[in-house]
């Protein structure tokens, strides 16, 4: 089979490394094994040609390779060659043993090799509230369920663990996530701590929480927290301001100022359900996205989530603007919010991302669901079968998402010169016989479960299926302890 001329790492770029992470072990606090697991290839040799191999730190050697770039498609027989966090080549596996001595190789016979996914919007911390408020509409699950208990229990113990549970389950293919919730430092070192990369929401609101009193003091720790996190390789930030209805107009224009210096994209729940978007024009005469384009708000930085209500006008002002949708399709469902458009946004030249939203309103976090589920309803909400195809929703799940967070030059497909965020699916259960298109299959068939492996930055955070720098037993009983004290509280405050 033909393949694609190598793609080599340019000097230019070597020289401008964020992450070196040769040498480097796994973090006490999680670790249980060195940065890559494999077959260790000892020695120096030469290459037939008599040259000095490259030394590197791995070699992946999968049965087929998704790039995503320049195009979605399964290729066969490439190798992709890892050395301090970054992907220095991608090319045919027998170039790969003439050109390169490894540190370590990983031998997938069965497996897809890809990207990593992109969760552009979830919340994770609220994992620990998964099942407490089923079954009921955004407006009530909102205000008389989870307000109130974010008063009573978010605090940033109730964070980190939330936080770590929702990493341990994310780790089944997501390697980069999208977070909105309080504290976000608190986030931030969670997610540091377990390897995985994160764009911490600098949230934003009206009302006091437990986060802040005012918007000047959402907007002041945010940029504190943006500011502790600029040197931290895994970490990005965005702005964060909750919705249209619950932050004003001199708010927005703030964070719209800010987001321009810092050049920081502008992460908000927009037009999730009829209800929200009637009232809003009752209060200013406007629909949140025109209130938002009015302020300067719809932009390339621009990231609103779910967009269940838009009208084809609408559209066209966020393809104008090279906007974005995260669109988290399960939680629309299960809150009965309404069903994004995707299959018109996409038409229309609208960058989509998928989304988990939190445990809370899902009630999972795996985003190989969402992934299958907004293929199958954008074609059913399009009344057409080619709406949204298998290599589109791969894309939406992937770049997509790293196109969002402005973060595609650094993750989002596998090429030389970004970082090694990648994930190996295995692809030979009996419920995926006969293997006839394995990109189908990904998106169709597969589930978390056949995620073997995940390195993020080219470290091996899930070797094998385990999770590598996780105490998952410290991490289950924490989770416990959790339930156990929600349980016992709503259930002392029943009439």
């Amino acid at each position: 089979a033909a393949h694609d001329p190598v793609e080599q790492l340019p000097d230019a770029q070597k020289s401008r490394r964020k992450f070196n992470t040769t040498g480097v072990l796994a973090r006490s606090v999680c670790g249980l094994f060195s940065r890559y697991t494999g077959t260790p290839l000892a020695g120096r040799e030469l290459s037939r040609n008599g040259s000095r191999m490259q030394r590197i730190d791995a070699l992946i050697f999968p049965r087929w390779t998704i790039r995503m770039e320049p195009r979605v498609a399964a290729e066969d027989g490439l190798a992709v060659a890892v050395d301090g966090g970054r992907i220095v080549a991608v090319l045919p596996a027998a170039q790969a043993l003439a050109r390169f001595d490894a540190d370590a190789r990983h031998e997938r016979p069965y497996h897809v090799l890809m990207p990593g996914l992109v969760n552009a919007h979830t919340h994770a911390a609220m994992s620990l509230f998964r099942g407490f408020a089923d079954d009921l509409p955004l407006d009530q699950w909102l205000n008389e369920k989870i307000w109130p208990a974010e008063a009573r229990w978010a605090g940033p113990e109730f964070v980190a663990d939330g936080t770590r549970l929702a990493i341990a389950e994310m780790l089944g293919g997501v390697t980069c996530f999208s977070d909105m919730y309080y504290f976000p430092d608190i986030v931030g070192e969670v997610a540091s701590d377990c390897g995985i990369r994160a764009a911490l929401g600098m949230i934003a609101l009206e009302v006091p929480t437990v986060w802040a009193a005012d918007a000047d003091e959402y907007l002041r720790k945010g940029l504190e927290v943006h500011d502790r996190f600029r040197a931290e390789p895994l970490i990005t930030t965005t702005f964060a301001p909750h919705a249209p209805y619950t932050v004003a107009d001199g708010t927005l224009a703030r964070i719209r100022q800010l987001a321009d210096e810092l050049e920081l994209p502008v992460h908000i729940h927009l037009h999730e359900t009829r209800a929200e978007v009637e009232a809003a024009v009752a209060a200013t005469g406007m629909r949140p996205l025109a209130r938002l384009d009015a302020l300067g708000l719809v932009t390339p930085a621009l990231i609103g989530v779910h967009a269940t209500q838009l009208e084809a006008a609408e559209i066209e002002t966020l393809a104008a603007a090279n906007a974005n949708v995260v669109h988290c399709p399960r939680s629309n469902m299960k809150l009965a919010s309404g069903a994004c458009p995707v299959g018109a946004l996409l038409a229309a030249g609208v960058n989509v991302a998928l989304g988990t939203d939190g445990a809370a309103s899902n009630n999972r976090l795996d985003l190989w669901s969402e992934l299958q589920t907004a293929a199958l309803l954008g074609k059913l909400v399009a009344d057409d079968a080619t709406a949204v195809p298998a290599a589109k929703a791969l894309e939406m799940a992937t770049l997509g998402g790293a196109r969002a967070l402005n973060l595609a030059d650094e993750i989002g497909s596998v090429a030389a010169g970004k970082s090694a965020d990648l994930v190996c699916v295995r692809l030979d259960e009996l419920a995926q016989r006969p293997l006839l298109d394995p990109l189908s299959h990904l998106v169709y068939s597969a589930s978390r479960h056949d995620v073997t492996d995940v390195w993020v930055a080219g470290e091996h955070v899930v070797a094998d299926r385990e999770l590598t720098r996780l105490d998952t037993a410290a991490i289950a009983e924490a989770a416990e302890r959790w339930g156990r004290r929600i349980t016992d509280t709503e259930e002392a405050n029943l009439p």
